[in-house]
């Protein structure tokens, strides 16, 4: 875990939903001296990454990667598919899916919200009756993975509703805080653009964002008139011909994502994805020892991310507050509508059981500071 600037001699416990702890690999590479961007050793770096990321991706198409956060490479998604009053549902399950919603709309597309009670997934079934509604979209705009709830969507599912209503429909993922992470096929489940960045599952710092289109997408693109410059995705692809991106990159985390990329084929894409899948249901399973309940549960509970719902008569900044200062532990705030109701621990990366055993430790102490009581178990 990093060190807290000013604090030198006490490691923090960063449970939060990204950016998430870097191990000591992708950390030492970040101090590299710079190479030349337009030359060949970076062609040969970014041939490595991209390769990799296409494996990641499941996809055969090319992935692109920008410099720019996950909310750049969101709009991206946007911005290189769609049109001025281009008619676009965004289902979201929470304040994720809200943005990607508010970014169409900033740009001019006529958007259509499905939204779905926060801690539930969406329904397949009731993605495509809205979409039956809307018989002039393009586009259907989805949050894989749901980081303000804790929520994961069944892509497959809900891509094969949408193409039994429209086969050509448009399907625009977010997958920022799941790809590399949780199972996510992107050829197989027919998806046009698939997003992610850096400073999630990659063990990096925030920096680099990434994203495939499909050969739809691709026939999208060429129609696409909403403005565009820095994030234009042909420039990209023309520049991807050199080895180059076309922009100055930040060379220094991709680096790091070389080295990560690495580290996951090492251990193999369903090895890091069991990986995930086992500390979450760890997480869980540790909080319920609370006496605590969960906003997501079953299925539909990420592999990266646990909402914990705040005991009745705790003020969750004041939990949050006492966790950092007394405990060098670092939980993440409800967002929106469940501010102030959860907390939320993030375990994705690298993420060993002691890290999760030593912030449950600490949630529990902090809890009972606050005056909480555990339940009785049931029966006592």
């Amino acid at each position: 875990m990093p060190v807290i600037p000013g604090k030198e001699t006490t490691v923090q416990n960063l449970r939060i939903p990204g950016p998430t702890p870097c191990p000591p690999e992708t950390l030492s590479e970040l101090s590299r001296q710079m190479i030349n961007h337009r030359g060949p050793e970076f062609a040969d770096l970014q041939g490595r990454i991209v390769t990799r990321l296409k494996a990641i991706f499941r996809t055969q198409s090319e992935v692109y990667v920008y410099t720019t956060s996950g909310t750049g490479v969101m709009e991206a998604a946007i911005v290189n598919t769609l049109s001025p009053g281009d008619g676009v549902l965004a289902v979201s399950i929470g304040e994720f899916g809200d943005r990607f919603a508010d970014i169409a709309e900033a740009f001019g597309a006529d958007v259509t919200r499905l939204s779905f009670e926060p801690g539930t997934a969406a329904e397949p079934a009731a993605v495509a009756e809205a979409l039956r509604a809307r018989p002039d979209a393009v586009a259907v705009l989805v949050t894989h993975n749901e980081t303000s709830t804790g929520v994961t969507n069944d892509i497959a599912a809900i891509s094969k509703a949408v193409r039994a209503v429209k086969p050509d429909v448009l399907l625009i993922v977010d997958a920022i805080s799941s790809l590399g992470c949780i199972p996510y096929a992107a050829d197989a489940w027919e998806v046009d653009v698939s997003t992610t960045c850096s400073q999630k599952g990659f063990m990096i710092p925030p920096g680099l964002a990434f994203i495939s289109l499909s050969p739809r997408a691709w026939a999208a693109y060429e129609r696409s008139t909403m403005p565009k410059f820095y994030l234009d995705v042909g420039k990209y692809r023309d520049y991807a011909k050199r080895g180059q991106p076309p922009w100055t990159p930040a060379v220094s985390i991709y680096y790091g994502l070389d080295t990560a990329l690495e580290m996951m084929t090492k251990e193999g894409l369903e090895q890091v994805n069991a990986r995930h899948y086992a500390i979450a249901d760890y997480t869980r399973a540790k909080v319920k020892t609370l006496g605590l309940t969960l906003l997501a549960e079953g299925p539909q509970a990420s592999d990266t991310v646990t909402s914990v719902r705040v005991p009745e008569g705790v003020d969750a900044a004041a939990l949050l507050g006492l966790l950092n200062k007394d405990y060098d532990t670092v939980l993440a705030a409800g967002q929106g509508k469940l501010a102030g109701k959860i907390v939320r621990i993030g375990h994705m990366g690298i993420v060993e059981r002691e890290a999760i055993d030593a912030a449950v430790a600490a949630l529990e102490s902090a809890l009972s500071r606050l005056g909480y009581k555990r339940p009785a178990p049931a029966g006592a």
